[in-house]
């Protein structure tokens, strides 16, 4: 990461990346994405699957110009950075919103809030940081402000106490937003990185003219265990190098792909 980059990491507790995707990246992104979307059932290759209408299960392999983006050079130094040389991804959903479509908004949650305080780390060592536990959203396409999406609480990653019922309207994202909540509005082509250990939640979508489609790509640490997992059919699917991405390893071990002049590209 650039210096100012780990500094609003740090600071806010998310990084919001702009245009890490080309124009090309992007048009052959929304392709493909939408062509999982618009598959019927039996359709469908092996080991792909639909959890309700927003949830679509591994679709970061679903073509190989979403695998690329698991280690796209506009987001692979963060993730090195993050997982101490270490990557491992563990899951990779399409998640969608279609126009006018009624979704529930999402509570406020966390890792720490729903597990415990030992369930995610963060920290910073070295001048660098570290986290155990995050997730990585690029963007098909634009949110506008009022749209609805993602909501974090700035700061919340490194909060030593755990949230109280009394704050933040007790994690309830119905009517108004709580001023303390921010609302992220990324482009077509951005990325967002967030720990698990952020407070987080999910605003409904409300426009009714425009879809909103993300991969919602998590990685931890290559010792770390825990994630939904991929099953071997979609494992099966990857090229060597993405393979070895979702790999578990000791913490000692260097993969081919983290070593010094591998990097993505």
């Amino acid at each position: 990461m650039t210096p100012e980059q780990r500094y609003m990491f740090d600071l806010r507790g998310f990084l919001h990346l702009e245009k890490v995707l080309s124009d090309d990246e992007l048009e052959k992104g929304r392709e493909a994405t939408q062509r999982y979307i618009d598959a019927s059932d039996e359709e469908l290759p092996p080991g792909f699957e639909r959890d309700g209408n927003v949830r679509h299960l591994h679709g970061f392999a679903f073509d190989k110009c979403l695998e690329t983006l698991t280690m796209h050079p506009g987001i692979w130094p963060v993730i090195m950075e993050l997982t101490n040389g270490k990557p491992r991804l563990c899951s990779g959903t399409l998640q969608v919103n279609r126009p006018g479509e009624k979704v529930i908004a999402d509570r406020l949650h966390c890792a720490r809030d729903d597990f415990g305080w030992e369930a995610t780390r963060y920290e910073c060592r070295d001048g660098r940081i570290y986290s155990d536990d995050f997730v990585v959203f690029p963007y098909f396409d634009d949110v506008f402000p009022g749209d609805g999406g993602v909501v974090m609480v700035p700061g919340s990653h490194k909060s030593n106490f755990k949230r109280p019922a009394s704050a933040f309207n007790d994690g309830d994202l119905t009517g108004e937003l709580h001023p303390g909540v921010v609302n992220i509005t990324p482009k077509a082509g951005d990325v967002v990185f967030m720990p698990e250990c952020v407070t987080h939640g999910v605003l409904p979508w409300t426009p009714k003219d425009r879809i909103r489609r993300i991969l919602v790509m998590r990685y931890r640490p290559q010792h770390k265990a825990g994630g939904l997992g991929i099953p071997e059919v979609i494992l099966d699917r990857l090229e060597p190098e993405v393979r070895e991405l979702t790999e578990m390893a000791h913490y000692t071990h260097v993969k081919e792909i983290a070593k010094p002049g591998r990097a993505a590209a």
